[in-house]
């Protein structure tokens, strides 16, 4: 065993080490109880006394359940039951007021069917857009709830929804000529960048892009509780533009394309607790809108706190980026637990210079790591290096902690991807880790950077 101390800076700027630190007992805890929790009355709506059936058709269930939640608001709210047994359904939009509670034992199942999807607006990767709804909708509404010991199943398999992904990946279903809507993505990019109106793009059961299963809009006070999600289309759980988000005892699993497990977008006060993750992608990602769309809104996400989750297979297990062009600030990761030989890093940043935007303020401690693919942490600056999209736009990383986050298997401890200005990523911390099973090196350093420190630091083959 080596004991590595490898100082590459020796002096912190104004958030040194010791502010860094403090962070902890301090801003923490404010966060903590900045969180504002919803205020859902104590009233009953079952959807079976609005024509629901497990025999119905999803169209019909699909009406009887906008129905309960619509009556259930207009009342002042309460919670709209899902009891027991398998019910098909079509796009859901949840009020202000209700909770959408799904019992134990029951089945949520969306199907394949664009037409029980009316277009709505969204955002898509970070991008403004009118599409087809994702599978539960809400937009500009206040104390809303996703609740139960029940399941969401999106139905996502080769023959629905993921055959509809941008590439030609034939894992996914994908074959010539099944899916002639496939350019969308592109053309939806290509509108941002020409500054097309929002209102103009939009996107119809003609030429769709895979739904979310939960957009939240707009909202105000949300809890997603104890649900299990399955098969999503696309992005699991995606609010936009929300404050005051508990996600708490959710179980994903999602190895479809671009299969993210939760993204909040552009939100402030944001808890993430208790929760599993198996993905296809990024199990949190953070977002703050991509290229032009994010600089014109312009609107960072900020203060995080993810605690006591467990992640699988993944892209990364948390993660910033890479539509992060609003900037990101002050994120908390504790008490988690990682592994999968399928899990590629552990905390990821990654971003480029059709991004910019600043990233600041990520505090990590006590997470314990059996195996990684890649890297314990990866900062990328350099992340789709292709992309045709403006450039010019450099991105910040600084200020990152890491205290005791061990791993037992990874190729790289660190992987750091630069530009050629060592003024982006700076105020780098790992601290107190034992990285074992270390195959190719330490750290791995591209491009610039400053302030970098690794101190007892612990690495072995």
């Amino acid at each position: 065993m080596r004991k590595f101390s490898i100082l590459i800076a020796l002096l912190f700027s104004a958030l040194g080490m010791s502010a860094q630190t403090d962070v902890w007992t301090t801003d923490y805890p404010a966060l903590e109880k900045s969180i504002q929790q919803v205020n859902i009355k104590d009233a009953t709506y079952y959807i079976t006394s609005y024509g629901a059936k497990t025999t119905a058709s999803a169209k019909v269930n699909q009406k009887a359940i906008n129905t309960a939640i619509a009556k259930c608001s207009k009342a002042g709210g309460g919670k709209v039951v899902v009891p027991a047994g398998l019910w098909k359904t079509g796009a859901i939009t949840l009020l202000s007021g209700v909770n959408l509670c799904i019992e134990k034992d029951a089945t949520l199942e969306f199907v394949f069917d664009t037409k029980l999807y009316p277009v709505v607006e969204t955002r898509w990767e970070g991008l403004g857009c009118y599409n087809i709804s994702p599978l539960i909708y809400a937009n500009g509404q206040h104390d809303i709830a996703l609740t139960g010991e029940g399941t969401i199943d999106g139905s996502g398999s080769k023959e629905a929804w993921w055959f509809w992904q941008d590439g030609k990946n034939k894992d996914f279903g994908w074959a010539p000529g099944k899916y002639s809507m496939r350019p969308s993505r592109a053309q939806l990019q290509k509108q941002s960048e020409d500054e097309v109106p929002i209102a103009q793009r939009i996107y119809t059961a003609k030429n769709p892009m895979r739904p979310q299963s939960v957009n939240f809009m707009n909202c105000e006070r949300v809890l997603i509780e104890n649900v299990t999600l399955l098969r999503s289309p696309f992005w699991v759980l995606h609010p936009v533009l929300c404050t005051d988000v508990t996600v708490r005892g959710v179980k994903i699993q999602n190895d479809g394309p671009n299969g993210d497990g939760c993204d909040p977008e552009s939100c402030n006060r944001v808890l993430i607790e208790n929760c599993t993750f198996d993905t296809g992608d990024d199990c949190i990602a953070i977002k703050s809108g991509r290229n032009k769309d994010g600089r014109m809104w312009n609107v960072p996400c900020q203060n995080i706190i993810v605690r006591n989750c467990k992640m699988l297979d993944g892209h990364g297990g948390v993660v910033v980026g890479s539509e992060i062009s609003g900037g990101y600030k002050n994120l908390f990761v504790e008490n988690c637990q990682m592994d999968s030989p399928n899990l590629e890093r552990v905390i990821r940043i990654k971003t480029n210079t059709c991004r910019g935007g600043i990233i600041e303020n990520i505090y990590v401690r006590n997470v314990e790591v059996g195996e990684c693919d890649e890297a314990v942490l990866k900062i990328n600056l350099n992340y789709e290096p292709k992309e045709q999209a403006e450039r010019g736009h450099i991105p910040t990383v600084r200020n990152v902690l890491l205290e005791n986050v061990n791993c037992k298997k990874s190729k790289y401890g660190a992987y750091i991807s630069g530009l050629e200005d060592d003024t982006q990523i700076y105020n780098i911390t790992v601290r107190n880790c034992r990285w074992s099973g270390v195959s190719t090196g330490m750290h791995r350093i591209e491009g610039k950077s400053r302030k970098v420190v690794f101190e007892d630091l612990i690495m072995t083959k």
